[in-house]
């Protein structure tokens, strides 16, 4: 990413995070959001709380000290902070409360975060992080890879290195980390769990901003209602399909498993026994980190289905609005047809296009009349000596499904797999078109078959008469049931 000048003028008038960093109160404002929402946890406050809390906070900053350098009340400072202006805190209520809340903005967000990078840190661990830089492109290159050999390869060496693992630990060998590893990769874990809980309240943002640029769109809507509303549902598919979307439903899936959650307290648990740790495990929030990311992942898939639903109703509110529109004009047709009504008319009223007036006449169509009976002959008499040919009823063709499950096993027997019109080069048919509709039908039924519609086959067979018969059809492939199997 470049960054230009004018850019960045720009993004200092108008981006929160920067209007804080630059704020007069600047060192205020971030202390306080630091120790409300970050050290004790909290995503969302309400008023009452979040005033009595500003207000002890600025009278230990200004306790024994003459002039205050913070004249406002706390209900004054929030109103700034929560103003379009500022940007800082977003003021909301709650579904079911009449009590307004507030909660971080992204902006003040990322704030908090960098401020983070700017304390300073007793050792800088490089370590931990560099095995974590070759475990990602591990697993990119092992993601990307499509030769089943070289995949093959990478596992047995992994196997083999687990192997020599396990026999050295079987020899009394076990390798363990050291006070510093311990701390330094306590320490990264604690970064990525802050920076994943904030991320939620990013992904929050975005989902608004998509709500007010549709509403937006909606309100100053010309154009017919269908568009609009595909326009509305492709935007929301465009954002759950992106990238953002994606990874956070993949995370959303993993979170709320139970064993993954089992997996994570029980790893917590241990970690926070380590004397290792010393003063690091006092940060008690870290003990819980996997229940606050639940309940923001909630909270947001909660803040989506508000929106849909806020949404639905604006487009109704709309459509109601529109159909009492409608209601009007037609009334107002029907009063000013009513004003008319005794009005005689002095010159033409109506214009014809064509020469002459179509006209449809009743009787011009004919009467109906009801269809001849037809007299059914139920008894049929046969004489005793009479011989009566009944082989057309027996005349029926059957196929033999079994000798067509050895044919195809024969065919396999010193092969992995064979195409149908190679089968039926090898073995015609002898029954026609009813053979091959059976051979069709197996290979729709076993496990073994496989059937590809984009790619077609022929077979050629001689009918009735001599005459020479085609067919297309799907390839078929059939395939050795053991080696099936083993795949």
């Amino acid at each position: 990413m470049s960054f230009d000048f004018y850019d960045l003028a720009n993004k200092k008038k108008i981006d929160p995070s920067w209007r804080l960093m630059t704020a007069d109160n600047g060192p205020l404002i971030i202390g306080f959001f630091d120790s409300v929402f970050r050290k004790e946890g909290i995503r969302q406050i309400g008023e009452y709380e979040l005033v009595l809390k500003l207000d002890d906070y600025l009278y230990e900053l200004t306790s024994g000290i003459e002039e205050s350098p913070f004249p406002r009340s706390a209900s004054d400072y929030l109103d700034d902070w929560t103003s379009g202006e500022k940007g800082w805190l977003r003021k909301f209520y709650p579904p079911g409360s009449d009590i307004p809340h507030y909660e971080l903005t992204p902006g003040s967000e990322r704030v908090l975060q960098w401020v983070d990078s700017l304390a300073s840190r007793r050792f800088i661990g490089t370590e931990s992080r560099l095995q974590t830089c070759f475990d990602l492109l591990r697993q990119i290159v092992q993601g990307v890879e499509t030769d089943s050999e070289v995949r093959i390869l990478e596992l047995q060496e992994r196997k083999r290195q687990i192997e020599s693992e396990i026999e050295r630990i079987a020899n009394g060998d076990i390798p363990m980390m050291d006070q510093r590893q311990i701390r330094e990769r306590f320490m990264q874990f604690k970064q990525i769990a802050r920076d994943l809980r904030s991320d939620f309240t990013a992904v929050e943002g975005n989902f608004r901003e998509l709500d007010r640029e549709i509403r937006e769109e909606i309100a100053t809507w010309d154009g017919k209602k269908g568009e609009l509303l595909e326009q509305f549902f492709g935007d929301h598919d465009r954002i759950t399909n992106s990238d953002e979307g994606q990874s956070f439903r993949s995370f959303w899936d993993f979170i709320m498993s139970p064993d993954s959650q089992e997996e994570l307290s029980r790893q917590l648990d241990r970690v926070f026994g380590l004397e290792e740790l010393g003063d690091l495990r006092s940060d008690s929030t870290l003990r819980r980190i996997h229940f606050d990311w639940i309940d923001a992942g909630e909270k947001t898939q909660r803040t989506v289905a508000r929106l849909s639903a806020q949404l639905r109703r604006f487009l109704d509110d709309r459509v109601f609005l529109e159909n009492r529109r409608i209601t009007e004009i037609l009334d107002a047709i029907e009063k000013n047809a009513i004003m008319v009504r005794d009005h005689a008319l002095a010159s033409d009223w109506m214009d014809i296009e064509d020469s002459s007036v179509h006209i449809n006449l009743p009787m011009e169509k004919p009467l109906y009349s009801p269809p001849p009976v037809q007299e059914l002959v139920s008894m049929i008499e046969i004489e005793e000596e009479q011989d009566i040919d009944t082989s057309g009823l027996f005349n029926l063709v059957y196929i033999d499904r079994e000798r067509l499950h050895r044919t195809i096993e024969h065919a396999l027997e010193d092969r992995t797999q064979i195409r149908l019109d190679e089968l039926l080069e090898q073995n015609p048919l002898e029954q026609g078109l009813a053979e091959l509709l059976t051979y069709l039908h197996i290979a729709e039924e076993e496990p073994f078959a496989s059937v590809s519609e984009d790619i077609k086959d022929s077979i050629h067979w001689s009918g009735s008469g001599d005459r020479v018969r085609k067919a297309r059809f799907p390839r078929v492939i059939f395939t050795r049931r053991s080696a099936h199997g083993s795949s």
